[in-house]
């Protein structure tokens, strides 16, 4: 059974949940959309900052924080941006680091993204 978590991103037209809570586990993919479910603008460094904005957001709202993070995967379309996407990734998490992997792919469903993140966090039982 899983447990859908209550965010105040953009409700997504798709059939989807931003996040939920499976065994103690939360799963969620987090994509560079302000509130009004716009891609942000700006670059790679603005995509990635909203992109981990989003993930904070949904942690909090699980009821924990970016701490409980034990898995991201970071998806990008240019290799070149990975630079910037560690600088800005490390300002939001902290040692102990969760498991990480990047992973290069040649776009997303909204061509003007330029990553994705998917991650798990483990979430304390209420």
């Amino acid at each position: 059974m899983i447990t859908p978590v209550k965010t105040n991103l953009f409700a997504s037209q798709a059939p989807l949940e931003w996040a939920v809570i499976g065994n103690g586990l939360l799963f969620t993919a987090q994509i560079p959309i302000d509130a009004d479910g716009q891609v942000v603008e700006g670059g790679i460094e603005a995509q990635v900052r909203q992109t981990l904005d989003n993930l904070e957001h949904t942690l909090r709202k699980a009821g924990a924080g970016m701490h409980a993070l034990t898995q991201v995967l970071i998806y990008v379309t240019r290799r070149d941006d990975l630079a910037t996407v560690n600088r800005v990734y490390a300002e939001y998490v902290q040692e102990p680091y969760p498991n990480r992997a990047a992973i290069i792919v040649s776009g997303f469903a909204r061509e003007e993204m330029r990553v994705e993140m998917v991650a798990y966090a483990a979430i304390a039982a209420e």
